[in-house]
């Protein structure tokens, strides 16, 4: 799933400054309903309006079956033990189950099957308030396969929007980022790469290489192998607030992409 969102093929910093190692202009909203599509499945995609009738449309959608909600605010999700109860920005998307009276069931693939969270919770958290990319209450229901299709089949479709974003000027994101590093970030930035983006990309660059080699794209595949690693190799320094090094091994990133883009040419 990852793959076919065409998460792992760039690097970018937002407007805010935070970086992220997916492409230029990428959002996982756009890339969940790009894979669906790959993948031969239809849905209904709705979003917005006020607290009751998200609530009242969530309650319906699951009537038919799961219902996939997000972006929701994580740092809102209070069954999470680690959870401070407070916006900070964190997207998330959980599958939904049912609504009663008093809770939402979902599952949460932060690692909670069947969870439950009070209704007031769920519906704060699914204000998004901070998630401009994709607004309040987005939730996909009433999923339809509409045709069978193998998941290599899948790959193979894909690759041209994945060359679509290995198009975009990665590199310059990825100098920028050493930059940042070499100047010395505070913990906030720190927290974010070291807990979340740096281990994501290693994740999704590794995942492109094993599926780009079933497709039989093995030069593309080898670029994507040595990328993870590289990114890989980012953790420990960034980690240790060792920013000098890992500036420099960033700066071995930025090639890649470019690299990848014409093996697929």
């Amino acid at each position: 799933m990852e793959v076919l969102t065409g998460a792992p093929f760039g690097a970018q910093v937002e407007e805010s400054g935070v970086p992220y190692f997916d492409p230029p202009g990428w959002d996982p909203d756009r890339g969940l309903d790009v894979a669906a599509e790959l993948l031969g499945w239809e849905c209904e995609r709705t979003k917005g309006g006020s607290s009751d009738d998200a609530l009242e449309r969530l309650r319906r959608g699951c009537e038919e079956g799961p219902v996939v909600v997000g972006p929701i605010e994580m740092g809102l999700f209070t069954h999470q033990p680690w959870s401070l109860g407070v916006a900070d920005g964190t997207d998330h998307w959980v599958v939904v189950l049912e609504v009663t009276d008093e809770v939402v069931v979902m599952h949460d693939p932060e690692g909670f099957p069947y969870v439950t969270l009070p209704i007031s919770q769920f519906m704060k958290a699914w204000q998004a308030e901070k998630m401009t990319f994709a607004g309040p209450y987005v939730m996909r229901s009433a999923f339809r396969k509409i045709r069978d299709v193998r998941v290599e089949d899948a790959l193979r479709d894909s690759l041209p929007y994945t060359l679509e974003w290995l198009s975009k000027d990665s590199a310059a994101a990825v100098h920028r980022m050493s930059q940042m590093l070499a100047a010395g970030i505070d913990d906030s930035l720190r927290e974010h790469l070291a807990g979340f983006a740096v281990r994501l990309g290693a994740r999704r660059l590794d995942d492109a290489a094993t599926w780009l080699a079933v497709i039989q794209q093995p030069q593309a595949a080898a670029v994507a192998r040595k990328q993870a690693t590289i990114l890989g190799r980012l953790q420990f320094p960034i980690a240790q607030r060792q920013y000098t090094h890992a500036a420099e091994l960033l700066k071995e990133l930025a090639p890649g992409y470019e690299e990848m883009h014409q093996a697929l040419k």
